[in-house]
């Protein structure tokens, strides 16, 4: 694995606490009260969500996740470039803070064996909730690297936008968070939608679905954001990695 940048900070969820009503004297209502605890109890099994829960609140976008591990383990917050903030018509607000990039056989765990020469590309950055208030979980961050480093038979599926350098270009992929930072909450489920807790920071991590050629450079995977809910002119923003001369 190669990693030119040094890691960062990212968030996590939370759930609504349920009411119970009580019946009145007699055999009659403490039946009426141990079914209506009985029924509580069962609805809050079935609106938990399971280890392999998706994220089915995000919007529909080019990079897609499956939210946070059943396991999210805490790790203290990583070094990264200055945080950018972010804030969506909804008015949610985020802060994206690159932490680094590289590239591995399995970025994001078990993944098909990428074809000799080759190997898939991967970006890690801090999301943060800046909101007293939880707010949807979304991967605002896109992964761009060099067109001359992707194969020639996938080079028609990566795509380039607007305010990123020309000769860049992103590939289908995938995000997910792999780490809570400073015992941030993971995130929940409220309605269908994932959402992030008040404060939460996550250690997202992006990787290629397509693979790229083995021997391109950390150096050259950039992160950018471009979603017109982030950016109004939908021109691309970087996300700036640490300084290599920062301690």
């Amino acid at each position: 694995m190669s990693y030119s940048n040094q890691p960062r900070s990212a968030g996590g969820r939370r759930r609504k606490p349920r009411r119970t009503g009580a019946g009145r004297l007699g055999l009659a209502g403490a039946l009426t009260g141990a079914v209506g605890i009985a029924a509580i109890a069962a609805g809050i099994v079935v609106l938990r969500p399971g280890p392999d829960a998706g994220d089915a609140g995000a919007p529909p976008s080019r990079a897609s996740g499956s939210g946070a591990s059943p396991s999210l383990s805490s790790q203290p917050a990583p070094r990264t470039g200055a945080a950018v903030p972010f804030t969506t018509p909804e008015g949610y607000g985020y802060s994206l803070a690159a932490v680094g990039s590289g590239t591995d056989a399995e970025p994001l765990g078990s993944t098909q064996a990428p074809p000799s020469g080759t190997t898939y590309a991967y970006a890690d950055y801090v999301l943060t909730n800046t909101q007293r208030r939880p707010v949807m979980l979304d991967f605002p961050a896109d992964l761009f690297m060099p067109e001359a480093e992707v194969p020639e038979d996938a080079r028609e599926r990566c795509m380039p936008q607007v305010g990123v350098p020309e000769d860049m270009c992103t590939l289908p992929n995938r995000s997910e968070i792999i780490a809570r930072v400073d015992r941030a909450e993971p995130p929940f489920e409220e309605a269908g939608t994932r959402m992030i807790p008040a404060g939460a920071s996550y250690v997202v991590r992006i990787a290629s679905d397509l693979p790229v050629k083995d021997g391109v450079s950390a150096d050259d995977l950039k992160l950018y954001v471009w979603s017109a809910r982030y950016t109004s002119d939908r021109k691309g923003i970087e996300l700036p990695y640490p300084s290599s001369e920062a301690s």
